[in-house]
């Protein structure tokens, strides 16, 4: 029977002209998301246990104003990101499957802000509030996701409010994918090296298995991004898979072009 894991086709080995290979029957076929991934192989997940994970997309990120430029950074270094991304939560939602969004931000009262992140207390939650209202502080306007990807007004996509870096700390992320069944997580976020790295890093732990897609990724640093990449998926992919938009919008395609056969 199908236990739901991964299984990697070895590039050296011989395989069809397409980069999917060919099943023993449409139903087998529907259920596998076939994609290139780096390290160099096909991957072939099972659907029914995928979930895309969003991280931090949010106006304190990404827009003029908000916290990561008031910090020094160039918010439209992150922008390059939105896009691909839009295309990819397309095509989830247009297959059915699961979408997550995680904000990172604190309570209004700061009581879960660690002295050491709060620093100087000048910025995370001061009380001169800018464009954006206070920066890092749920219900405020810098808190939202921007709008090209804004949850789903419906409630069905979860969103997960996290204090710190990683998504699974002090939130029931873990709970959440274990009650829907989910192994396996297509990455897209920001920043590459620090909240994506920090996520990745926990769900490896947790033995749930991340896709991060390069272009749906970035940082307010070029060389952080491309060696936080490289990081995830060298030694053998110690701590994940890297593949693209595209690749993976054309394997939830031809996945569901098999469900209609």
């Amino acid at each position: 029977g199908d236990d739901g894991e991964t299984e990697e086709e070895d590039p050296s080995q011989e395989q069809p002209s397409s980069d999917v290979a060919v099943p023993s029957s449409p139903n087998q076929a529907s259920n596998k998301i076939c994609m290139q991934v780096k390290p160099s192989a096909t991957l072939r997940i099972n659907r029914d246990r995928v979930a895309l994970i969003l991280i931090d997309f949010q106006n304190d990120f990404l827009c003029h104003g908000g916290f990561g430029e008031k910090l020094g950074n160039d918010p439209s270094k992150l922008q390059r990101a939105v896009l691909p991304t839009q295309n990819v939560l397309r095509a989830f939602r247009d297959a059915g499957l699961p979408v997550l969004h995680t904000r990172e931000g604190h309570r209004p009262n700061l009581s879960d802000v660690t002295s050491l992140k709060a620093g100087n207390g000048t910025i995370i939650g001061s009380t001169k509030q800018g464009k954006f209202g206070r920066c890092m502080v749920r219900g405020q306007v810098g808190n939202d996701i921007v709008e090209e990807l804004t949850p789903l007004s419906d409630g069905s996509e979860t969103v997960i409010d996290k204090p710190g870096k990683g998504a699974f700390y002090q939130t029931d992320l873990e709970l959440v994918l274990r009650n829907g069944n989910v192994d396996t997580l297509v990455v897209c976020g920001v920043t590459t090296e620090i909240c994506v790295h920090t996520t990745v890093r926990e769900a490896n732990d947790r033995g749930i298995q991340c896709i991060v897609l390069e272009d749906c990724t970035a940082s307010y640093f070029d060389e952080f991004h491309r060696v936080g990449i490289e990081m995830i998926c060298a030694q053998g992919g110690i701590l994940g898979k890297v593949s693209d938009s595209k690749s993976v919008i054309r394997g939830l395609e031809e996945a569901s072009d098999f469900d209609s056969i």
